[in-house]
């Protein structure tokens, strides 16, 4: 075992003294030692609770015999740093994440790893690490929020960033706000949408890479801390028969994860995280795979922002499981696919779909083509993405004059101060991985826009990228991005954009000569940060096309 470099032998009597410094006894160093990464923190709703996670999984751990050793992982609240510089610090933790755990891991000599993420860039995170570091693994996470309830309706974040729209708009008065503010956020565990880290949990249990439930557990019933000490317990048997990550997170596994994710209409940040992942585990993803996998998967699934329902919802009417059951009634994913648990298809031979309106039969679909489309033209070369299944019908194909802002501030500003109108398409540039740098995502504007009852009327596209909470005409990952002089970069205010969602198409109605005259004429801006860890990350990451990977 590995953990025989840290704790055996004459020389390791040193090493042995210092686990004995922390309690540990002679009874133990013949045991496995499993590493628990958890991203337990106070700051995070989503990871309030993870300690009592860790502690199940734990239980589970020394029930099977082994020894559990938890270690910290950092993590950061979208939603808290949603509008504002702590934004940029969201997607650039995926990396620290990663490289972190890997460091930790390899430095005390774990046998195998229980990582417990729960939010936006910490399950992405934790995933690269176990496919680069390739060491015994299983993933649980810690659940999703309920759903607030006010007056009969179900409410989520999005509730919240539109309902900031409204006040703005006149349609809601500062008391109901608060009212709003009160009840929408109920408890911990991650926001309770289609989110993105409830996109990913859910895509984990694709992946084969956690037990059934994971994405859609609620974060306060028991049923989780059963599912955690399962996962305790279970590891041990994945060490046992050396079942290694990339021996499950498979190309077959990818495709598997795709269908699940058009299926629910999962976030757009799937698009930058389920590359970055494979990357780690040795192949390639692109945007186009997306699309094929798009045009032969219905979308069964219309929870919040593209809907009403709540993951809490999708749990009852069956969960991961009940879609892929409904997915493998026209082969849509393979249950012979390896996992952490045997095959795919142990956990869907008994799935039932309890609930038609929450995940509709594969005969009936919202749509015959899945949640999330890439789009590419002159504007974007080497891509953008959508999720088409929060786009209302009448936007899937408009035509606008270009409103142009260089970021999410003043873009915001100009939306608050009602000088957005119908039929615009707002244009906010230099907030790419690199340009932002950071890639922040645009909720807050977006949200402004529903709540103001423009997300039907009024189109935004960005180099940047979107919360999961997003609905409405919202076009992001635009590459190259403005910071690269990518096409956006050259826009002027009045240009005319063609959107075409059906067609795959985002183009701006000027000529090749047109555009590089202007592309002569361009001047980077200076960086918006010449310091630091993001000054760091703004010369090593990629496109957003390739995932926000970093340069080899």
């Amino acid at each position: 075992m590995r953990s025989d470099s840290v704790n055996k032998g004459i020389a390791r009597a040193p090493h042995r003294s210092l686990f004995k410094a922390m309690g540990f006894i002679d009874e133990e160093f013949n045991r496995p030692l499993i590493g628990i990464a958890v991203a337990k923190s106070e700051i995070v709703p989503g990871h309030l609770h993870l300690d009592t996670i860790a502690k199940a999984a734990a239980d589970g751990v020394r029930l099977a015999g082994g020894v559990p050793v938890q270690f910290p992982v950092i993590g950061v609240c979208d939603g808290i740093a949603m509008g504002h510089e702590g934004m940029r610090y969201s997607l650039v933790t995926r990396e620290l994440i990663a490289d972190s755990i890997e460091c930790m891991v390899m430095a005390h000599g774990f046998d195998a790893v229980i990582y417990i993420p729960n939010c936006d860039k910490i399950v992405p995170g934790m995933l690269m690490a176990a496919a680069r570091l390739n060491l015994p693994g299983v993933f649980v996470s810690g659940g999703p929020m309920l759903a607030g309830k006010r007056n009969g309706k179900t409410l989520t974040l999005t509730t919240m960033f539109e309902a900031v729209g409204a006040v703005g708009a006149g349609k809601m008065s500062e008391a109901e706000l608060y009212e709003l503010e009160e009840a929408s956020c109920p408890g911990c565990g991650s926001c309770s949408g289609m989110f993105t880290a409830n996109s990913m949990n859910c895509v984990t249990e694709a992946l084969g890479m956690a037990l059934s439930g994971n994405g859609t557990i609620p974060a306060v019933m028991g049923e989780r801390l059963r599912l955690a000490k399962r996962t305790g317990m279970l590891v041990l048997d994945v060490l046992q028969k050396d079942i290694r990550p990339r021996s499950i997170m498979t190309e077959q596994a990818f495709l598997n994860a795709l269908a699940l994710d058009m299926a629910l209409g999962c976030s757009t940040n799937t698009c930058l995280h389920l590359p970055a992942i494979a990357h780690e585990a040795g192949f390639k993803l692109d945007l186009e795979l997306f699309n094929k996998v798009s045009a032969v998967t219905p979308n069964l699934c219309r929870l919040a922002p593209a809907g009403s329902d709540a993951i809490e919802d999708l749990h009852a009417a069956g969960g991961v499981p009940a879609v892929l059951k409904e997915l493998s009634k026209k082969n849509l994913v393979n249950l012979k696919a390896p996992t952490v648990y045997g095959q795919l298809g142990d956990a869907v031979r008994d799935a039932e779909n309890r609930n038609t309106a929450i995940i509709r039969p594969i005969e009936d679909p919202y749509s015959p083509t899945g949640g999330l489309a890439a789009l590419w033209g002159n504007l974007a070369p080497d891509g953008c993405v959508v999720k088409q299944s929060a786009v209302a019908p009448s936007m899937l194909k408009h035509e606008g004059p270009a409103r142009i802002f260089d970021s999410e501030e003043t873009a915001f500003d100009a939306i608050m101060g009602k000088k957005i109108v119908s039929g615009d398409v707002v244009v906010i540039r230099y907030e790419g991985p690199k340009g932002g740098p950071g890639m922040k995502e645009k909720l807050a504007p977006t949200a402004a826009l529903a709540g103001m009852g423009l997300d039907d009327k009024v189109a935004l596209i960005t180099d940047g990228r979107f919360s999961g909470a997003t609905k409405g005409a919202a076009i992001g990952h635009v590459s190259p991005e403005a910071a690269e002089g990518g096409p956006i970069a050259l826009l002027r205010e009045g240009d005319l954009i063609l959107i075409d969602i059906p067609g795959r198409s985002i183009t701006v109605k000027l000529s090749d000569s047109e555009l590089a005259e202007r592309r002569r004429n361009w001047q980077p801006p200076p960086p918006k940060v010449t310091t630091g860890y993001l000054a760091r990350y703004a010369k090593q990451v990629t496109s957003a096309a390739t995932g926000a990977i970093f340069k080899e």
